[in-house]
């Protein structure tokens, strides 16, 4: 069963009137959207669109030029421990010397000065995390001796080890093969099952994830959109959002999937 979000819980991501500028350019301007708690969105577009410049302006790193920014009810902050963030290409910027279960760790210790001995508690979060993950079997290996699909379990438990409400993923598929990406897709929608945890995910390719997703932002013709995501799966919608005729197929079983030409 689904957990559902609180009546009463404001939405994960509000924009009012938002508009984004870095290095004097306009990125998107006219930004006005609400992401509902519990949801788990694709986040879309063409390269150069903004996509990860809407999670650094949720994670409180970039300001807005114009307009509101509310998370989780709040304005954006740096170091908000109630969001869960995997940047792209995360697992190859990590000293590969480092153990699942150190790394897993950091999300809770991560902005303390030096290292210290964890608490019995902290240890049991960190292997919560790595169980709630399917990583409880590798926890003690290095990370430089995992796959990358194995990797990207472990960082996602860091994310999710302080319980956070919102996570922001940044192409958690990229390089990984068909298996281990439909591991990881099966696992974004167990949490989301567990717990109404909010799940946003930056993605090119639509079709992996469509499983799982509930709604979408589409960033098209400079501003940002967002829709469930039956209204975003169309024809017309991603032939203009990519500039290359895209078909929408539906199969017998109501399955969506999307394909080029």
């Amino acid at each position: 069963m689904t957990a559902a979000p609180d009546s009463e819980t404001p939405p994960a991501l509000v924009l009012d009137g938002v508009s984004v500028v870095r290095g004097g350019r306009v990125v998107w301007d006219e930004g006005d959207l609400a992401v509902p708690a519990g949801a788990v969105v694709g986040v879309i577009g063409p390269n150069g669109a903004g996509k990860t410049t809407l999670f650094q302006l949720a994670l409180g790193l970039l300001p807005a030029a114009t307009g509101r920014v509310e998370v989780l009810g709040a304005p954006p902050r740096r170091g908000n421990r109630r969001i869960g963030y995997v940047p792209q290409n995360y697992t190859a910027a990590l000293g590969q010397a480092v153990r699942a279960r150190d790394l897993v760790a950091l999300g809770l210790t991560g902005t303390r000065f030096g290292l210290h001995r964890s608490t019995p508690d902290e240890r049991a979060r960190v292997d919560d995390a790595l169980r709630r993950v399917g990583a409880a079997g590798y926890a003690d290996r290095r990370m430089s001796e995992l796959s990358g699909g194995q990797q990207q379990r472990v960082a996602i438990a860091q994310a999710i080890v302080d319980d956070a409400d919102l996570l922001l993923l940044d192409e958690p598929l990229a390089n990984l093969d068909l298996r281990n990406s439909q591991e990881i897709v099966t696992l974004l929608g167990e949490l989301r099952r567990e717990r109404a945890v909010t799940i946003m995910v930056v993605a090119h390719d639509l079709n992996p994830l469509l499983p799982v997703l509930t709604d979408a932002v589409y960033l098209l013709d400079g501003h940002p959109h967002h829709d469930v995501i039956g209204e975003v799966v169309t024809e017309d919608l991603l032939t203009h959002l990519y500039g290359t005729r895209v078909r929408v197929v539906r199969t017998a079983q109501g399955d969506l999937f999307t394909r080029s030409g």
